[in-house]
């Protein structure tokens, strides 16, 4: 989707111990998203970068990756090189299996 210069990775690849950013909207992060994962909208990453660590890998994830897949080629372009997009994204994860939490009492889900 976004050429050979966006790392990515599927969720069976996603290295253990990986910072999981979800770039995703507030009312989306809140009907379901990954347990641990850490919520920077897309609109604030370029104001909240210092929430982004330099060291160890980086996973970004949107629901199907094409939002994510732009907050990693900005990373990239602001020195970050430990960054990958969750190919598919929430979509993807769901759909494999793994673990979802909600934040608004309703079972967990990906909108």
């Amino acid at each position: 989707m976004f050429g050979p210069h966006i790392p990515t990775v599927t969720t069976t690849e996603i290295p253990d111990g990986a910072f999981l950013l979800d770039v995703r909207e507030p009312d989306e992060w809140s009907a379901g998203h990954a347990p641990g994962a850490h919520h920077v909208p897309m609109m604030d990453v370029p104001a909240r970068l210092s929430e982004v660590p330099s060291e160890g890998d980086i996973v970004v994830v949107c629901r199907s990756g094409g939002r994510s897949g732009q907050v990693v080629a900005y990373l990239l372009g602001n020195g970050w090189d430990n960054v990958s997009n969750l190919d598919g994204g929430m979509q993807d994860w769901a759909a494999s299996g793994r673990e979802l939490v909600s934040e608004d009492g309703q079972p967990a889900r990906v909108l």
